[in-house]
């Protein structure tokens, strides 16, 4: 994997403007990444969304979650869904997107003004729906990512715009393609 040099908060800063450019009620999906388990990346041009399994070939649902009461999986983190302009930012190579963990990149605007909870995006064949569940940056984004972009994700701006990403999870089941119009409805 390509090891570059961290930014600075300064030069992520930067970075701002052309993130809050985003489209707004219409973008496109750019990645497709599967997690089949701990630390592994499987990008796919097409995935299938399934409101049981989430991303099929992911591990969200074995893996579970230590934020419900039996460590079943949450039900409103089965996806993660991150702004391709800020992760292109963050990552600075698009091959060291997948290491943020996240399974559909897409330029859009995915700020809680844009994007409430509640909100559906039509996706490919699909329908998915921003849930309220937080999306931080954790441990592991920090060391793929470094601390300032850690500090970037989760200041005032960043929080505001979901740098980060958001959770979702799928109401229509169906299929999604890389390149596929992601549409706010």
């Amino acid at each position: 994997m390509i090891n570059l040099e961290q930014l600075s908060l300064e030069e992520l800063e930067l970075g701002l403007e052309n993130i809050r450019l985003s489209p707004r009620d219409l973008g496109t999906l750019e990645m497709i990444v599967r997690r089949p388990a701990v630390d592994k990346r499987e990008m796919f041009r097409e995935g299938h969304l399934d409101p049981i399994q989430g991303l099929e070939g992911d591990g969200w649902k074995v893996r579970g979650s230590s934020a419900t009461p039996d460590g079943a999986a949450h039900p409103d983190a089965q996806l993660t869904v991150v702004n391709s302009r800020a992760i292109a930012l963050i990552a600075q190579e698009k091959a060291r997107w997948q290491l943020a963990g996240d399974q559909l990149f897409i330029e859009m605007d995915l700020s809680t003004g844009n994007l409430p909870a509640g909100t559906r995006i039509a996706l490919g064949s699909a329908v998915i729906e921003i849930t309220a569940k937080p999306h931080t940056g954790c441990k592991k984004f920090a060391e793929r990512f470094g601390p300032n972009a850690t500090k970037f994700v989760n200041s005032d701006a960043g929080k505001e715009l979901h740098l980060r990403g958001v959770n979702a999870k799928v109401v229509q089941a169906g299929v999604v393609r890389v390149g596929d119009l992601a549409r706010k409805i």
